[in-house]
């Protein structure tokens, strides 16, 4: 039922962002496929570190296959073939991690990041501090929610921008800001 209610939805809002459009009005965008809209700066990272990782992985499994595909070769506990399909998917795993940019969203009274694959959101009242240091961003949430944390080690953002934005947002909205 609910994801025919959410096609459902989806039609009846794209109907009506074509009638506003014709009326020269600006289109509702209240939530799309990955979560609510927020618009506002984007800065985005590069995650380097970790397909680095798994690329080595592979390399090593690779290694250990060929390796222990000449020691057992009466025994065809090993094939080649699981070997490179193995490899070819940490290879892949690295790839599209490196190529999925971890980012950071300033909105007017919202932050959006991804977390485990999922859009997060945390607006302003519930965000109890943020720190900017030499190479980290921290941000500190009130309840349940985990710190966020961005580094310029780790993934590669541009701190000194962020920490000038975060700074605007923190004054914006009444947030303790530390640098």
């Amino acid at each position: 039922m609910a994801r025919s209610w959410e096609r459902m939805v989806q039609k009846n809002k794209n109907q009506l962002n074509k009638q506003r459009k014709k009326q020269g009005k600006s289109s509702i965008s209240s939530f799309s496929d990955l979560g609510s809209v927020v618009s506002g700066d984007t800065f985005k990272g590069r995650k380097i570190a970790l397909p680095v990782v798994l690329v080595l992985l592979a390399c090593l499994y690779g290694l250990l296959g060929v390796a222990s595909s000449t020691v057992n070769k009466g025994e065809g506990i090993n094939t080649p073939t699981m070997t490179w399909l193995i490899m070819g998917a940490y290879i892949l795993l690295g790839v599209i991690i490196y190529f999925r940019r971890p980012y950071l969203l300033v909105g007017k009274d919202t932050l959006q990041t991804t977390r485990l694959n999922r859009v997060r959101n945390v607006s302003a009242t519930s965000i109890t501090n943020i720190k900017v240091a030499k190479g980290s961003v921290v941000i500190e949430q009130k309840g349940k929610g985990g710190n966020w944390v961005f580094t310029r080690l780790i993934n590669r953002y541009d701190i000194q921008a962020m920490g000038v934005r975060l700074e605007e947002f923190a004054k914006a909205n009444n947030i303790p800001f530390e640098k």
